[in-house]
């Protein structure tokens, strides 16, 4: 008896038809039926109640049909299991980064996969949110770090790494620096300096400016967190980023919080729910490095910079 006669024979059975599990194995029906002979002839009993115009089970086979079916499952598991260490010694991981994000817990990650699995190329690329997002779902990228204004991603699973709040930041001597708080409107009387379309903390603001009708003078754009802050700081521009990118730059810049824009900015890691071996595994590694704790497929959240 081998696995490509109980395969036959599970087809017939699924079919109730030689012909139909012809088709379906992609065989002829005379080589079927001779391999459900052979099965027969070896197991010493009838499967098939052949009288019929359908082909019908006998008790025999009956009680055979549930063995075989766990036995090409089982098959199916060690060359499952043989593809996963195969692709995890000379695979490939693709992951995808948000245009001007620097994130230590990820390139930690990546190192650590590195280590364990050197025969896995590894490799990052840049792009916008939206370009990622797409990437990950057509399966030209495993895993993605995107910025975003929500917290869901339709056909994908996703990590929230960072939740912030978006600030307005300016000069000391800044008409919105001596405000105790600040609106869209405020920041939409001045020009803007701010992240390019495409990645979360635009989306969040130019959504929440359009659900109050204003269209606010994005004068500058910049991939960088550090390029926007240091265009405000020059008096170019109110720039518009997340807490903590505008925390490093607090000796030159004032930040404030935009009461009406509640939205968060989120930095979350994406992917598809099929994902390769080598993805599966290097989520290992990024939830420990992200949120510190178990790589038990919990979400977490780290404070780092948000895009």
């Amino acid at each position: 008896m081998d696995l490509r006669q109980l395969e036959y024979f599970v087809a017939v059975a699924e079919e109730r038809s030689f012909t139909r599990a012809a088709e379906r194995v992609h065989i002829s029906q005379s080589g079927v039926s001779a391999q459900i002979r052979q099965l027969e002839r070896e197991l010493g009993a009838e499967l098939f109640d052949r009288s019929a115009r359908a082909a019908t089970l006998t008790a025999a086979g009956h009680a055979a049909l549930g063995h075989a079916r766990a036995a090409l499952s089982a098959a199916g598991s060690v060359s499952q299991a043989v593809g996963d260490v195969t692709d995890l010694i000379r695979g490939r991981l693709t992951v995808g980064m948000v245009t001007g994000c620097t994130i230590t817990p990820l390139f930690d990650a990546l190192a650590a996969f590195h280590r364990a699995h050197p025969g896995v190329e590894v490799r990052l690329l840049e792009d916008t949110s939206d370009r990622l997002v797409d990437g990950v779902r057509s399966h030209t990228l495993d895993l993605a770090l995107v910025g975003s204004a929500r917290a869901e991603h339709e056909g994908l699973d996703a990590m929230t790494i960072v939740s912030e709040r978006i600030v307005a930041a300016v000069q000391a001597d800044h008409p919105l620096a001596r405000r105790s708080s600040v609106t869209l409107r405020d920041v939409s009387a001045h020009p803007v300096v701010c992240m390019p379309p495409g990645t979360g903390l635009r989306t969040v603001f130019d959504e929440a400016c359009a659900a109050q009708g204003l269209r606010p003078t994005i004068a500058l754009e910049a991939s960088a967190a550090d390029a926007v802050a240091g265009l405000a700081a020059r008096g170019l521009a109110v720039a518009v980023l997340s807490a903590s990118m505008a925390a490093p730059h607090g000796g030159r810049l004032t930040a404030r919080t935009i009461d009406d824009a509640p939205s968060p900015a989120l930095l979350s890691l994406v992917w598809k729910p099929d994902r390769s071996p080598a993805a599966r595994e290097f989520l290992r590694y990024g939830r420990r490095a992200f949120t510190g704790g178990p790589d038990d497929g919990a979400d977490g959240r780290v404070t780092t910079t948000a895009t």
